[in-house]
């Protein structure tokens, strides 16, 4: 950590404290070299997860994009109030398994997953989608299925 006024490294911390609310330690300094005192903030830094697409291709985990596809799926439904915590559920089962990167037929059967609890309707229109189903007898083994 360098010093704001003299761009010193030698500091000592004269405060620590939790932010609470942000995941944040606050650090009170003062710089050994010209006695100024200042403050840090350390959080943790965030996993960058990637998702292995079927064709291989490797693209960073948006939750707002998983975030959208739920809200299609659940739209005109109720549950609607959910998503984010749907969204959650998902992103932290990622980290929980310390994944760094997850295949999309994984993140794809993990969202068909929470649907099927949530709402029965939702998960169809998801799963015709993410199967992409071409006929209708796709529906009914899947309604089957669900039954």
């Amino acid at each position: 950590m360098k010093c704001p006024f003299c761009t010193s490294s030698l500091s000592k911390v004269l405060d620590k404290r939790t932010v609470l609310g942000r995941g944040e330690i606050r650090r009170r300094r003062e710089c050994l070299k010209c006695g100024k005192r200042y403050t840090t903030y350390e959080h943790l830094a965030e996993l960058k997860i990637l998702v292995i697409k079927k064709d291989g291709r490797r693209e960073p985990f948006i939750e707002e994009k998983l975030r959208l596809g739920l809200l299609k799926s659940l739209q005109k439904r109720p549950g609607l109030d959910k998503v984010p915590r749907l969204v959650d559920r998902i992103e932290n089962r990622i980290k929980e398994r310390g994944l760094s990167e997850v295949s999309s037929e994984k993140l794809g059967e993990w969202v068909l997953t929470e649907l099927k609890r949530l709402d029965p309707i939702a998960y169809l229109r998801f799963a015709s989608v993410y199967r992409s189903f071409g006929d209708p007898k796709d529906f009914a083994r899947e309604m089957k299925a669900l039954i």
